[in-house]
């Protein structure tokens, strides 16, 4: 059983008029302009303009045929100082108010991020943001209880994170994100790469854990609506068969995912970075715990790639894991994306479906999946809009997508998507960041073309626990939102 069908966006991202309306700046606003941060230097004040263009954005995902819609809300655009005892801006409210308005009345069904890595920069001033867990927890609490007190009667599906694993290892790790953190003095002023990314990750899970605590007791018996978190992890595979190899892959899927999904699917930090961390990884206490545990209606997966993994690395923040895309007879693993960290390999994405579904028994929505072609910043608009190479991406994905179902049984929900970016861009539209004008790539073609072939018209959507409801031992269910 399938629904189309969702694209996905990040505020700070798409949105710009970063000083307009009362928005209050995110962490990601003086860091996009330091020199060097950003790819091409470019910051976050204009972006897509879809503050501005949103209207004329919506129309767009009508005429692709797209049923569901994921953004994230700006904290800063709602509340611009970020604390619970901190004004709220109420044309903030207005907009994402219009927008879920609008959506609702194209027939396409809003998922909601509350965070998706664009922390308010007075929190990060005040007390350090995620650093500091006693406070960041209330305040984060807050924040979600205005959301869902204001767009909660008509948003029923919500993510509290997208990629916490992002939020700790590039912001506090490798400094790569905003806020800059890292122990690399050539890059970073501040920061501690052997402690803050696992405080942060702390932080972030326990934040999670008790806005879902505050939606179910408070706003899901009447809202009705679930909520989640969205993880980010590709798969891992051994370089070779050799033990220490297929341990390595074992450990870079503990270090990506089981990071985040097993305190919260199975009640504790994976064993792997326990004994890799020691005392550096927080201790749940019991109460914390308890809250944390199945703190999630789904599993949101966000993946991109497979990795070869080779033992013997010495990056804790990479699980001591060396990753490559050569094969041992040299050959590379798949087609090359303008990113050095993608290569296409469909495979591994079905494999990831199974491992997931395996490991944590519970529905997943696949809500990011895209490539970036080569050099397609560079070519004229003509040319970039026949992307061949993101057309076989997602072909491939497809197929998985049918042969999980289909052969192995995985249950499991789909919403498939990229927001474009600068230079390397993902998405299926192409935006032309000096005209503002907006392009359908053929992938939008082939993905509106396959939807139409494999997904039931007219027929409503199902909540992962109703769908669960109806799972016998041999008749999986699936449920696909896809873009």
């Amino acid at each position: 059983m399938f629904t189309p069908l969702i694209s996905f966006a990040a505020s700070f991202q798409i949105e710009g008029s970063t000083n307009v309306d009362g928005r209050g700046k995110s962490i990601w606003d003086d860091f996009a302009k330091q020199p060097g941060k950003t790819l091409d230097g470019r910051d976050g004040d204009v972006a897509t303009d879809s503050y501005r263009l949103w209207k004329e954005d919506l129309d767009l995902l009508s005429s692709y045929g797209v049923k569901s819609y994921r953004f994230s809300l700006s904290w800063s655009r709602i509340i611009p100082l970020g604390g619970k005892n901190d004004p709220i801006n109420e044309k903030g409210i207005q907009f994402y108010s219009n927008l879920i308005d609008a959506l609702l009345a194209r027939g396409i069904v809003p998922f909601v991020t509350l965070h998706h890595w664009d922390l308010p920069q007075a929190l990060h001033e005040r007390y350090g943001g995620w650093l500091n867990k006693e406070k960041i927890i209330p305040d984060f609490v807050n924040y979600s209880r205005i959301c869902f007190e204001r767009f909660g009667d008509r948003v029923k599906h919500w993510l509290t994170f997208n990629e916490p694993w992002c939020i700790s290892i590039h912001g506090y790790g490798r400094g790569v994100f905003a806020p800059g953190r890292s122990s690399d003095r050539s890059r970073c002023p501040e920061g501690d790469s052997s402690t803050e990314p696992w405080i942060v990750g702390h932080s972030l899970l326990l934040s999670h854990a008790h806005a879902v605590k505050l939606y179910r007791d408070e706003f899901k018996p009447a809202q009705r609506g679930q909520i989640g978190i969205t993880l980010n992890g590709d798969w891992a595979i051994p370089y070779d068969n050799t033990p220490a190899n297929i341990e390595a892959a074992q450990h870079a899927l503990d270090a990506a995912i089981g990071w985040f999904a097993d305190p919260i699917y199975l009640g504790h930090y994976p064993e792997f970075l326990k004994t890799m961390l020691g005392e550096r990884l927080p201790d749940f206490t019991p109460e914390e715990i308890q809250v944390v545990l199945g703190s999630s209606d789904f599993y949101g997966m966000n993946t991109y790639t497979t990795n070869l993994c080779i033992a013997g690395g010495t990056d804790e923040l990479q699980g001591k894991v060396k990753y490559t895309f050569t094969r041992p007879d040299g050959t590379q693993l798949g087609t090359q994306a303008h990113c050095s960290w993608l290569q296409d390999y469909p495979q591994g994405f079905r494999e990831l479906l199974n491992y997931l579904w395996t490991r944590y028994r519970t529905p997943i929505y696949v809500t990011e999946n895209g490539f970036a072609v080569k050099d397609e910043n560079n070519k004229p608009v003509e040319e970039a809009l026949s992307d061949r190479e993101r057309v076989e991406y997602f072909r491939g994905t497809t197929q998985s997508v049918l042969a999980a179902v289909v052969e192995d049984g995985a249950f499991w929900t789909i919403s498939n998507g990229e927001a474009d970016g600068y230079v390397t861009r993902f998405g299926v539209t192409y935006v032309d960041y000096e005209t503002q004008k907006r392009y359908p790539k053929d992938s939008a073609r082939f993905i509106c073309h396959w939807f139409k072939e494999h997904l039931a018209k007219d027929e409503p959507a199902e909540t992962p626990s109703e769908a669960i409801a109806k799972l016998k031992d041999d008749a999986q269910l699936v449920h696909a939102v896809v873009a």
